[in-house]
């Protein structure tokens, strides 16, 4: 089991949290981006620098990640994707992806998408504190600790 970061826009508070329980859990972490991203160190701890070009730290996501593995994005379309094969996928915020929603999560941001484009509605998203790092660091847990059991439980 990994944990798969796709690191171009995930806050450095939420990569420290990923990054210590990689180390005390024994797991780990792969953070994905176009650019060198500011990591801890740790023999689970790696980093992945992509070319520059559009998409490609999702495709390399697409290709590297395993049913099983636990992966951190905010794009929609990518945690669609990641889902449907078979990986728990979690937002910076603390938002669980599943197959019951991350559909209509996709169908909502495509809405807003054409909205704004339209120029009906402005991109408005909700300020990044101390609330929203909590609530990742205790889904984030739940996520992990789920997980390492069942991965413990499956029959070698």
């Amino acid at each position: 089991m990994r944990i798969w970061v796709d690191a171009d826009s995930c806050p450095a508070r939420v990569r420290e949290i990923i990054c210590r329980a990689s180390v005390r859990r024994g797991v780990a972490a792969i953070f994905v981006a176009n650019r060198e991203i500011p990591i801890a160190s740790g023999r689970q701890l790696h980093s992945v620098v992509v070319p520059a070009e559009d998409q490609s730290a999702d495709v390399y996501l697409m290709t590297h990640a395993d049913s099983g593995d636990l992966a951190v994005t905010r794009d929609i379309p990518l945690a669609a994707e990641l889902v449907e094969r078979g990986l728990l996928v979690l937002n910076d915020r603390g938002e669980v992806f599943s197959a019951e929603n991350v559909r209509e999560r996709l169908s909502i941001r495509d809405h807003m998408y054409q909205l704004r484009s339209n120029g009906i509605a402005t991109r408005e998203t909700a300020a990044f504190g101390k609330r929203e790092i909590f609530a990742f660091a205790n889904a984030f847990d739940r996520a992990l600790t789920q997980l390492l059991q069942s991965a413990r439980s499956r029959p070698e």
